[in-house]
């Protein structure tokens, strides 16, 4: 139809059938229809994604970081530099400088048979670690990510276990760490663990730990959680050297980056944190 040419005619000015004008508003009218419930559709499915309510969100990021473990780049899990402004003793700046990170795996072996038994409930997907020294390369840390199979009530259960029981003041139940060859953390085994954090996130299915020791291999008779080494007034040799802070400060920006990257596309990374 021409601009020019009145409703009904066809080329030449020739009327067209009835028929065909009829079918014409006929089709007209049903796509308008179809559209209509279309955008009626969208409406409400837009409505439902972006409620008011919370819960669905929450939701998409829980299922979300289930499968970080094998979709974002290690150097963004675990950058090879992490600065941790005032998260020495006193307020005093850290960083840590990763030397080691292990062969993504499962848990078999990863940890001591009573932290192994408390982590049962909530399985294990796939477990990730890395070992950094500090600046001096005086102390060593390795952090874990367990990825596990739980659901939100799953890890809320595990938390709250944790946190009536304080299983993770318990030196039963420290982390294992991962020595790595021809670096400062050659020597860290299971009898130089001296300070430890456990972290159950009920907003991801994950546990993240972390456990220091001295670089020097020397043993640790009296372990002492971070929780308890950074008390105000601690004196033992495991508070006095730091290393309380060391476990924690390492766990709690190791998380802080695993909660971005759940926020955000996985994209290279930048080679710090803090």
């Amino acid at each position: 139809m021409s601009f020019g040419e009145p409703e009904g005619y066809g080329e030449g000015g020739r009327p067209r059938p009835l028929a065909v004008r009829v079918g014409a508003r006929t089709v007209a009218v049903a796509v308008c229809l179809v559209l209509g419930l279309g955008l009626i559709g969208g409406a409400v499915t837009g409505s439902w994604l972006v409620g008011d309510s919370s819960a669905a969100g929450d939701k998409d990021s829980f299922t979300a970081a289930e499968g970080l473990w094998h979709s974002v780049p290690v150097d963004q899990l675990f950058p090879p530099t992490v600065q941790g402004q005032g998260a020495g003793p006193g307020g005093a700046d850290r960083t840590w400088t990763r030397i080691a990170v292990a062969p993504d795996s499962g848990c078999k072996d990863a940890f001591d048979p009573l932290l192994e038994k408390a982590l049962a409930p909530v399985g294990c997907r796939r477990l990730l670690r890395a070992t950094y020294t500090d600046a001096t390369q005086s102390y060593v840390t390795t952090v874990g990510l367990l990825f596990t199979k739980a659901d939100a009530a799953g890890m809320t259960a595990l938390d709250t276990r944790f946190t009536k029981e304080r299983l993770g003041d318990r030196a039963d139940l420290m982390p294992r760490p991962y020595p790595a060859e021809d670096t400062a953390a050659a020597r860290f085994g299971a009898k130089q663990r001296a300070s430890w954090a456990v972290s159950v996130l009920t907003d991801a299915p994950v546990v993240v730990y972390a456990v220091s020791g001295w670089a020097d291999g020397r043993t640790v008779d009296e372990p002492q959680s971070a929780t308890a080494a950074m008390q105000s007034g601690a004196t033992t040799p495991v508070a006095q050297a730091g290393l309380g802070h060391e476990a924690q400060g390492l766990a709690d920006r190791v998380e802080r980056g695993l909660r971005r990257t759940v926020d955000t596309p996985a994209t290279e990374g930048t080679g710090t944190t803090s």
